[in-house]
């Protein structure tokens, strides 16, 4: 059977480079000055990449988004070796030559064009069927406000992750955009 083809191009908007992040992408101008301000106060600094690390997230981001349009696993595999051979190509440019950095924004583009509109999420994570179904109550709720000697209440995630000190949720809130199924 044939393959279906591939989505049109969607247009980008100015303010939107691929590898960098942003405080709030161009769309965000309808939202209210006072959600914006709340907002802001939970989106993290990006990081600082190398390029090994940029090639191996833009690897990995086309395999989900690979994973997204392919509903067959053939052809889902298919389309991942053919991928791994045009990551494999160009291995041995050096990390800060000019065409290795162009590859990468050129593959961030087409990343960003073939985007799709309603990609495949786990279960548990935002926008899953099993996000935070039946999470854990607090030790003081379920013990009206008496934890007993011994017991240690573990702090989650929305994903239902235990929180690590220095990741996301160390605050104590994490704002989920339910749109883009993002957690800051």
């Amino acid at each position: 059977a044939p393959r279906p083809p591939p989505p049109p191009p969607r247009p980008r908007p100015r303010s939107e480079k691929p590898g960098r992040t942003m405080a709030f992408p161009a769309r965000a101008k309808g939202m209210g000055e006072s959600f914006r301000a709340a907002a802001a106060q939970y989106i993290q600094p990006a990081p600082i990449l190398s390029h090994a690390q940029r090639v191996c997230r833009l690897y990995r981001a086309a395999l989900k988004t690979q994973g997204s349009w392919a509903v067959d696993r053939q052809v889902f595999i298919a389309e991942a070796d053919k991928m791994r051979a045009a990551f494999d190509a160009n291995a041995a440019l050096p990390a800060d030559g000019r065409q290795a950095i162009l590859l990468v924004e050129a593959g961030e583009e087409k990343l960003y064009e073939y985007t799709h509109p309603d990609r495949y999420i786990c279960a548990y994570l935002p926008g899953g069927s099993l996000y935070m179904r039946n999470p854990p109550l607090p030790l003081h709720v379920v013990h009206d406000g008496h934890v007993p000697a011994g017991a240690t209440e573990t702090f989650r995630n929305p994903d239902m992750t235990v929180v690590v000190e220095g990741e996301k949720g160390t605050v104590g809130q994490v704002l989920v955009d339910q749109h883009s199924k993002r957690m800051y």
